[in-house]
């Protein structure tokens, strides 16, 4: 089945639970869903720009993924030398103003020949864009294991709570440690800690004696219990640190998803996960980009996704979405 999408055609790997859906849906506050009855994230390791070509066009990258109601992005960078020492947030941003956005760096140095009066960063980390507005934002520092030689980068998971059909929800752009499973799996065992540990540390702000000049703009709503975890995890679906954030198959086959926990969009979709290609390492085709729903979420799946024929980075952007 395809759809149209924005200024392309895309080449779909797609099950649709419900067909043609005609009707006119929502995102949060009010705003219109670009697709009929659903609402559509996406996820996209950008590589900062660079294209397969070899060329950073950031054009290129929002063209495919303009249409989506959630958009979450990895390897977006400021003022780096190989991307043309552009701010790419504010860029990204630029093209899509109708969208609400954060970023968070994992990376975050001096800008070298800088003075005092120059508060830029070389940053590397990820960004979250919405429809509607982003009411809160936390950016989470994973576990880094320093390296004697291997190249090894501070990864993050930038939160943002968002509003989908009248339900607040906690979006996730994330982006794993490419080194080893070994390195990943602390990271893995810190995205289940900030699950489990958001509603007990609530929201930004909370108290019932909250002073008037700190709630005179209104105060955030409680910590959303459901979340959605995207981007680039640098692990194969055959993996302890896929296992360990989806739960085990069972001796009869079936997978002990916990009802706290997370599922796999593309598995609950019914695609075969062997078969999914969002990249390669070192030449062989894998699929490391994931897009996890909090367990009761995966109710209102409609279908999993792959931009197969995206061409603005190294990896593929994938697809989803939820019932309106």
């Amino acid at each position: 089945m395809e759809h149209q999408y924005p200024e392309k055609v895309l080449e779909l790997v797609k099950l649709s639970k419900d067909g043609d859906l005609g009707h006119s849906g929502t995102l949060g506050l009010g705003l219109t869903s670009e697709a009929g009855g659903v609402v559509r994230l996406v996820s996209y390791n950008i590589q900062y720009g660079k294209g397969k070509d070899g060329n950073y066009d950031l054009h290129r990258i929002v063209n495919e993924v303009r249409g989506a109601d959630v958009i979450a992005l990895q390897e977006v960078e400021r003022f780096w030398h190989r991307s043309g020492m552009v701010d790419q947030p504010r860029a990204i941003a630029s093209l899509l103003p109708e969208y609400w956005w954060v970023y968070g760096a994992g990376v975050d140095l001096a800008l070298e020949h800088g003075d005092p009066t120059d508060c830029r960063r070389r940053q590397f980390g990820n960004m979250l864009l919405a429809r509607s507005q982003i009411v809160m934002s936390r950016n989470h520092l994973l576990p880094k294991y320093s390296t004697a030689r291997a190249m090894s980068l501070q990864r993050s998971a930038l939160e943002g709570v968002v509003q989908i059909s009248g339900e607040w929800v906690r979006i996730y752009s994330v982006h794993l440690t490419h080194l080893s499973s070994y390195t990943r799996l602390p990271q893995v065992e810190k995205l289940i800690q900030v699950h489990r540990d958001a509603v007990s540390e609530g929201s930004a702000i909370t108290g019932r004696d909250v002073p008037t000049d700190w709630a005179d703009a209104g105060l955030p709503p409680p910590m959303p219990v459901n979340a959605i975890m995207m981007g680039d995890f640098n692990f194969e679906f055959d993996s302890a640190e896929y296992e360990l954030l989806v739960g085990p198959i069972s001796d009869y086959g079936d997978r002990l998803s916990n009802t706290a926990g997370f599922v796999d969009s593309w598995e609950i979709a019914g695609h075969r996960v062997r078969d999914a290609v969002t990249t390669d390492i070192q030449g062989r085709p894998a699929k490391l980009d994931y897009c996890f729903l909090s367990t009761v979420l995966s109710e209102r799946l409609v279908s999993a996704e792959i931009d197969r024929t995206a061409q603005g980075s190294d990896h593929q952007p994938i697809w989803i979405e939820l019932l309106d």
